[in-house]
């Protein structure tokens, strides 16, 4: 199963894909070279389909629970000052993507949209010190009556030149559907209350919807 998001590039990628297949077929003439030019097709075309991959994924519904909006590696637990919605302490969890993982963002509690954001900015490397304030980055907080507000941060990578996102204010929503996908190397921060319980630690790989990042 593949992201909507991906439709269009897989088409694409196919279409030219099969048309490089036969202008090698038919110009190529030295069968090594064929060969090597076929495989180098065929394991492009592969990396495209996975990246865009949408697996299903069996969500535990429960409001005491934050489940990871991604699939990758953990790589912050700090208490840091959230500037632009909380405007006080709390405690960030980021998830840093590779290329090699499932893309799509999923909402990390079921609840209310109460903020969405936008912003344009730069593209430096994902697990960068600055990146959660100065790259292209979208702010989501979602709010439920148990856990409160979670807000979660899609950032862009130095290789990520597109981030969607689907919340919108006033929109109710369920725990671990699909809320967004990022194209290419990205990370997610999470910003929780300070008195949640983590359950992840440094370098720990995560899946989407399904690994429960905090619970109270």
């Amino acid at each position: 199963m593949f992201h909507k998001e991906g439709h269009k590039i897989i088409l694409i990628t196919l279409i030219v894909v099969v048309a490089l297949f036969l202008i090698t077929d038919t110009y190529v003439v030295l069968p090594w070279l064929n060969m090597i030019i076929m495989i180098a097709l065929l394991v492009f075309l592969l990396l495209i389909l996975q990246f865009f991959r949408n697996p299903k994924r069996q969500t535990a519904y429960d409001d005491n629970t934050v489940v990871s909006p991604v699939d990758g590696k953990v790589v912050v637990i700090e208490e840091v000052f959230e500037k632009e919605f909380f405007k006080e302490k709390r405690i960030q969890v980021s998830i840093f993507m590779s290329p090699v993982n499932v893309h799509v963002t999923r909402y990390p509690i079921g609840g209310q949209v109460v903020y969405s954001k936008y912003h344009p900015g730069k593209y430096l490397v994902a697990w960068h010190p600055k990146a959660s304030e100065e790259n292209e980055r979208t702010t989501v907080v979602v709010e439920n009556e148990v856990f409160g507000p979670v807000l979660y941060r899609q950032v862009a990578g130095a290789l990520a030149k597109r981030i969607v996102n689907y919340a919108k204010e006033g929109q109710q929503v369920n725990q671990g559907s699909d809320s967004g996908f990022i194209k290419f190397g990205s990370r997610v921060d999470l910003f929780l209350p300070l008195d949640a319980k983590i359950n992840v630690s440094l370098n720990q790989k995560v899946r989407g919807a399904e690994s429960i990042i905090a619970e109270k």
